[in-house]
């Protein structure tokens, strides 16, 4: 399949601009600019069927057409703050083939009538900032970005935040928080960015994947794009693979043309040292961990937004971690509590509190000093966190331990029994 979003696979040097194009680049952006209305470009990605990458899935032009009509200034601004485990596709394309990211923003900048886009970007990505903002300084030269672009009335200028590396900041509101210089923390919805988000003015927040793909919807057609993937899942997808594997590493396909077989021992050249596939958490530590043992189906299933929802997971950003048979599920549940514990803004009561439980008990669990008590505990406290916090983050911190106790709940009564971790002896 030739690479419509990962093409530094295919095009060597396309990070820079000459190269990007000699091969079309720019092309989709003028093409809006001379030929087709703001709207026109919203109703085309609207026809395209194209879908939030960064993990929610939802419609990016139906996203777009939410800014109230006559409210200006508004914003667009691009989430990068990349900093889900086992997510690493945002960065390869902006560090690899960040023109076409650019191209993506200024598409979108101009449906929505923007005039100042910003990306926000993970602080622990410095290269990846220097690329963008190498790109950027490039496209200003070329006439690409700035005042009465190519000869037209619009203007547009793009600037680069860096993070300070928070979790908590890839939820959008709390990203406008510090982008604000305030505490990264989330906000009360409604209102909505769309109405009152950056600066309290209109604001259209999409992930770097998703406008990634805007200039091929621009260039080839919105009919062209749908045709690739499912009805419900149009385009292609950068599948992030890590764990154990032979080749971890980003592969791009597109939707509903692969599985998990596929992506394991096809692209992934198969598990590490010959060992057995035990479970896979298919959106990064917020997933809702499978076990194919009890659900063998679910390896040939072909991957989408919507195809997990049987087996009670999701695709979300498509983050797939792989693990043998040597991993223990309660400490990979422990690692995650951890991760969300010390990832939790502190903001609101059951989040706050239910990770630090959540993560005390597993403790006492990979230690072998907890009881079955304990796991219905931790099962109680896990429940209650559920619809009842802030954001998201909350949520994503009760999936893999909730589920981990779902599909392997003998290793946490292993645990019990022979007072200590199994994997470790």
């Amino acid at each position: 399949m030739e690479h419509l979003i990962l093409r530094d696979l295919d095009i060597p040097d396309i990070a820079d601009l000459a190269v990007y194009e000699k091969h079309g680049g720019y092309g989709a952006f003028r093409k809006a600019l001379k030929e087709m209305t703001p709207d026109q470009v919203i109703e085309a990605v609207k026809v395209s069927g194209l879908r939030g990458r960064g993990g929610a899935g939802f419609p990016a032009g139906l996203k777009w057409s939410f800014l109230p009509k006559g409210v200006f200034p508004r914003y667009l601004v691009a989430n990068a703050d990349e900093s889900e485990p086992g997510t690493f596709k945002d960065r390869q394309i902006m560090e690899r083939n960040p023109h076409q990211f650019i191209e993506g923003i200024a598409l979108a900048s101009y449906a929505i009538q923007s005039h100042h886009a910003f990306i926000y970007i993970r602080g622990e990505f410095p290269y990846a900032a220097e690329c963008l903002e190498r790109a950027i300084a490039a496209a200003e030269a070329r006439g690409y970005l700035g005042e009465k672009i190519l000869g037209t009335d619009y203007a547009l200028r793009i600037t680069v935040h860096r993070g300070a590396g928070a979790y908590i900041c890839g939820e959008e509101t709390a990203l406008l928080e510090s982008m604000e210089g305030k505490l990264g923390q989330p906000r009360v919805k409604p209102p909505f960015p769309a109405s009152v988000g950056l600066y309290n003015k209109p604001t259209v927040i999409n992930n770097v994947e998703t406008l990634t793909n805007v200039p091929l919807i621009i260039e080839r057609g919105a009919t062209w794009y749908a045709s690739i993937g499912t009805p419900k899942s149009t385009g292609p997808k950068v599948f992030c693979l890590s764990g154990h594997v032979n080749r971890p590493g980003n592969y791009e396909a597109a939707f509903g043309s692969l599985s998990f077989r596929d992506l394991i021992d096809d692209l992934g050249g198969g598990m590490r040292d010959g060992k057995k596939l035990k479970a896979i958490m298919p959106a990064g530590a917020s997933s809702f961990v499978i076990n194919p043992a009890l659900t063998p189906a679910v390896l040939d299933v072909k991957l989408d937004f919507d195809s997990l929802a049987p087996f009670g997971s999701a695709l979300g950003s498509a983050s797939v971690i792989v693990m043998d048979e040597t991993t223990c599920m309660v400490w990979v549940a422990k690692k995650t509590a951890h991760f969300f514990e010390h990832e939790s803004c502190g903001k609101c009561t059951p989040c706050r509190e239910g990770t630090y439980w959540m993560a005390r008990l597993l403790d006492r669990l990979d230690a072998g000093a907890g009881t079955l008590a304990d796991v219905d505990v931790l099962v109680s406290v896990a429940t209650q966190m559920q619809g009842r916090t802030l954001c998201p983050l909350g949520d994503f911190s009760t999936a893999p331990v909730l589920s981990s106790i779902k599909a392997f709940r003998d290793e946490y009564e292993r645990h019990i029994k022979e007072h200590g971790c199994w994997a470790k002896r």
